[in-house]
C-alpha cells in the first residue's frame, strides 16, 4: 500500500496535462493512474493542479549571524511556502561565508556544508562563486566539480569580477571536467563612465542606479561572453537576463546550435522601470537590483523568449536584503546600495499569475522553465518532472485562488518585497518534499549530463 495518494487532480508535466492520481512510497512517485487505490494517507486534489515543485537555481541565501540567526532556515521555509522544493544557492561575497586569506573554493564548500547542515526546510545545493579575489580558483575547479558542485558563477562587473583571460580558463576547465559557468553579464566599460557622470552631477539617489546600467551594457557583455564560449566550445549559462537586446544575442547563439542557456527572473516579468519614478527613496531602494528593471516592451519580449524557447529557466535571484540591515535608510549614494531583492517565496505565484493566467505561456511550459529545465541543466535527475521513479517533490496548486502580495504575509527573512501590492492568481495548497511536509532538507551533490 502506498504511503500517500494525491487523488483527483490534474497532473501537469511539460508533455501535457491529464486527470489522474499520484501514489507515493518511500519519498518517490510510485504510480500515476486514474485510480491507484487506497493508501495510508490521502490528499483530495479535486479541481486542483498537481505540479512538480519548483527548482530555484538562483538564490543568494545568507547564513545565520548574531543579528539574524535564523535567516537560512526562514528563507528555505519561505521557498516551500511558495511551492519551491529544491534550492540552489551561491556563497558569494555578502552571504556570510568567511573565507580565509587564500579564499579557497574547497574550504568554502566545506564551511558551507557544515554551517547549513540541518538548517534547510527543502533539498538544496551549492553553486560556488568564483571571484578575482581568490588565489587559484581555476586549479580547484576539478575538485569542486567532483565534490558535487558542477555549476559556479562569475561576474563581469564589480570589484570581484574576473578578467577575460581567467573567464576563458574557467570556461575551458568547466567544459573539460563536466561543469558549467553561470555568468553575470554587464559591461563595466559602459557602466562605470555613467556612474562617474551621475556622481559628478550630484545625481546619487537610488533611482540613478538604473540609469547607469542601460540595456546596452547587458547586451554588449552578453555578446562578448557568448563569443568567448563559442571560441572555447564550452557551455554557458547566462543569469538574470533582463532586456530584449541581450535576448536577441542568446537567440542568435541558439540558432547556431551553441550550448548557451539563459534565465530570467520574476521581477523582470512583472515589474517595470516605471517604479524608479517614485519620489520616495524608501520605495525605490526596494528595486535596486542588477540588472535593473526594464521597460514594458522588454517585459513582453521576455515572455516571448520563454514561449519560443530562447529562455530556458526562471530563477528568483533571491537576495534576502533588509532595509534595516543591508539596504539602509536614509539611502547612501547609489553605488553603495546593496543590489538585490527577495523573491524566493513568490516565484511560482508571479510566474503562474503573470504568465499562465494571462495567457502569455502555457501551464506545461511553466513547469518546464521552473522545474524540468532546472533539473536537467543543473544535475538533478530525480527531480523536476512528475513521473514514476522521481522524488515526490509535489505541489497541489489552486488555480482559482486570488490574493495580493504583502510583506506582512510572507515568510522570508527580508523586511520588504518588491512585489508589494501585486494581485496574483493561483496559490499552493499542499507542498511535499520527498512525499512529506517540508522541513527535512538534504544537501545534494550534483553531476551534469
Amino acid at each position: 500500500m502506498p504511503d500517500l495518494v494525491i487523488a483527483g487532480g490534474s497532473i501537469v508535466t511539460p508533455a501535457g496535462t491529464t486527470l489522474a492520481d499520484v501514489a507515493i512510497s518511500d519519498g518517490r512517485i510510485e504510480r500515476i493512474a486514474r485510480d491507484v487505490g487506497d493508501a495510508a494517507e490521502a490528499i483530495d486534489a479535486s479541481g486542483m493542479l498537481v505540479l512538480a515543485g519548483a527548482i530555484d537555481v538562483h538564490t543568494h541565501l545568507r547564513l545565520p549571524d548574531e543579528v539574524h540567526p535564523d535567516r537560512f532556515r526562514r528563507d528555505t521555509e519561505a521557498a516551500a511556502a511558495g511551492g519551491t522544493t529544491t534550492v540552489l544557492t551561491f556563497n558569494n561575497p555578502g552571504t556570510g561565508i568567511s573565507d580565509d586569506g587564500a579564499r579557497s573554493l574547497m574550504r568554502g564548500l566545506d564551511e558551507f556544508r557544515e554551517r547549513t547542515a540541518g538548517e534547510s526546510a527543502v533539498d538544496y545545493g551549492l553553486c560556488a562563486v568564483i571571484t578575482g579575489q581568490q588565489a587559484e580558483p581555476v586549479r580547484e575547479l576539478p575538485s569542486l566539480i567532483a565534490s558535487g558542485v558542477p555549476t559556479f558563477k562569475a561576474f563581469m562587473v564589480y570589484d570581484f569580477a574576473l578578467p577575460d583571460t581567467t573567464l576563458e580558463r574557467v570556461m575551458r576547465t568547466a567544459a573539460q571536467n563536466g561543469g558549467m559557468l553561470q555568468l553575470h553579464c554587464e559591461e563595466p566599460g559602459i557602466i562605470e563612465p555613467l556612474i562617474a557622470r551621475c556622481l559628478a552631477a550630484g545625481e546619487n539617489g537610488p533611482r540613478f542606479h538604473a540609469a547607469c546600467r542601460p540595456p546596452e551594457a547587458e547586451a554588449a557583455a552578453t555578446r562578448r561572453a557568448i563569443e568567448m564560449a563559442r571560441r572555447i566550445e564550452a557551455p554557458l549559462y547566462i543569469v538574470h537576463l533582463s532586456c530584449e537586446p541581450a535576448l536577441e544575442a542568446v537567440a542568435e547563439a541558439k540558432a547556431r546550435g551553441e550550448p548557451v542557456y539563459a534565465e530570467t527572473c520574476p521581477h523582470y516579468l512583472a515589474l517595470t522601470d516605471a517604479l524608479y519614478a517614485d519620489p520616495d527613496d524608501a520605495e525605490v531602494i526596494k528595486r535596486v537590483i542588477s540588472p535593473p528593471l526594464r521597460t514594458s516592451a522588454d517585459v513582453e519580449a521576455l515572455w516571448g523568449g520563454l514561449r519560443d524557447g530562447v529562455l530556458d529557466v526562471i530563477g528568483s535571484d533571491h537576495v534576502p536584503d533588509r532595509i534595516d540591515t543591508e539596504k539602509h535608510l536614509p539611502a547612501p549614494p547609489f553605488p553603495q546600495i546593496s543590489n538585490g531583492a527577495p523573491g524566493i517565496e513568490t516565484l511560482t505565484s508571479v510566474v503562474y499569475s503573470e504568465g499562465v493566467a494571462r495567457g502569455r505561456i502555457s501551464l506545461e511550459r511553466m513547469t518546464e522553465v521552473i522545474s524540468a529545465n532546472p533539473a536537467r541543466l543543473f544535475g538533478l535527475p530525480t527531480k523536476g518532472v512528475l513521473e514514476v521513479g522521481r522524488d515526490a517533490d509535489l505541489v497541489v496548486w489552486n488555480p482559482g485562488a486570488r490574493r495580493t502580495l504583502r510583506q506582512q504575509e510572507l515568510h522570508h527573512s527580508s523586511d520588504f518585497t518588491p512585489f508589494e501590492g501585486l494581485e496574483v492568481t493561483g496559490a499552493p495548497v499542499h507542498v511535499l518534499t520527498r512525499g512529506r511536509p517540508p522541513g527535512r532538507g538534504r544537501f545534494i551533490e550534483r553531476r551534469l549530463g
